[in-house]
């Protein structure tokens, strides 16, 4: 649906963008990360048309985002951190508007209007003025209006942004629905949102592409170690002894004896943590020695996510590319 070869966009002397390349296939949920001035923004300005790139291709379904930009905009839309509301409407006026913008008119403009406003459930607030509503109401007047025309593909910045639980739960569940029938991209930097709602991940640092799977193959395939703890009253040097014995444990911490009960953590880079954890517990029942207390402590998409990028570049570096991204793309 999205392919992206070689993608490079410098603004003055600074690199935002380096030979970028990838490709997304049609009808998932993907999620897109990267540290502030990674490139992230950039890259969705470019993919939408909004800006123009030094170098390389974009084309969407088949057509060129810069050559055939007509063509591949039908098949896009954009919801950006901010949703370009008009307070003054309600949801349906400012829809109406929309879908005029877009060429939709008539009996297909009315049918369309009414099936966004199902589709995001806003039936109940649809004749309010825009402004009279809560924050997350407004999210879902700004994904409507990214669904008319019914583009083959959602780019989503930050959309639970700013909302309570209840409303980030609520948008969350409207996003994994819109993936049954869109190719979605989500921009997120709160990690927990990308792992819960994404069949795919990619991750940019310094305009360059570090990772892209599924979250489960992330884990397996580019996290280090995880922890093991456990509490049993058996002497330390028992347990050092017991450990010994057992593979893919390493960095073994067993603490003095305090109110006779030893506390143990150790390392293990297994594939399959429970699989370890597993065979520490029944390491230790089959010599009638109870484990009090047995915590497992997985590496997280977080972890990879700063073992990927740690070298961020520094916040200048990324208002000047703002500054710059926002002021081309007016220029358009």
């Amino acid at each position: 649906m999205i392919k992206v070869e070689h993608l490079t966009k410098y603004y003055g002397d600074f690199l935002a963008v380096d030979d970028l390349s990838f490709e997304i296939d049609e009808g998932h949920v993907y999620g897109f990360l990267g540290p502030n001035g990674a490139g992230k923004s950039t890259t969705m300005n470019i993919m939408t048309g909004c800006l123009s790139a030094t170098s390389g291709h974009v084309s969407i379904g088949g057509f060129d985002i810069f050559e055939e930009a007509d063509k591949a905009k039908r098949l896009i839309d954009y919801l950006p951190e901010q949703p370009p509301l008009y307070m003054n409407e309600t949801p349906t006026e400012y829809l109406r508007f929309v879908g005029e913008a877009k060429g939709l008119r008539g009996e297909e403009l009315n049918a369309q209007i009414e099936s966004v406003i199902r589709q995001v459930r806003i039936e109940g607030v649809k004749d309010r003025r825009i402004s009279a509503l809560s924050k997350g109401y407004k999210q879902r007047v700004g994904i409507a209006q990214a669904l008319l025309g019914n583009p083959k593909v959602i780019i989503l910045d930050e959309p639970t942004v700013g909302l309570d639980p209840l409303q980030i739960i609520e948008i969350r569940d409207l996003i994994r629905q819109l993936g049954q029938d869109h190719t979605v991209i989500l921009s997120s930097h709160i990690l927990s949102e990308v792992q819960a709602i994404c069949e795919k991940i990619l991750i940019i640092a310094h305009g360059r592409l570090v990772a892209f799977d599924a979250p489960d193959q992330l884990e397996r395939s580019l996290l280090g170690t995880n922890e093991i703890s456990f509490t049993t009253d058996a002497p330390a040097e028992r347990v050092r002894a017991i450990l010994a014995g057992l593979k893919h444990v390493f960095d073994i911490n067993v603490s003095q004896p305090e109110n006779g009960l030893v506390h143990t953590k150790m390392q293990t880079n297994a594939k399959d943590i429970y699989d370890t954890s597993r065979k520490v517990f029944f390491a230790f029942a089959s010599r009638e020695i109870p484990l009090l207390e047995l915590n497992l402590k997985k590496a997280s998409l977080e972890d990879i996510f700063i073992e990927l990028t740690e070298s961020t570049p520094d916040a200048g570096q990324t208002e000047d590319e703002q500054a710059a991204g926002e002021s081309e793309a007016n220029d358009q």
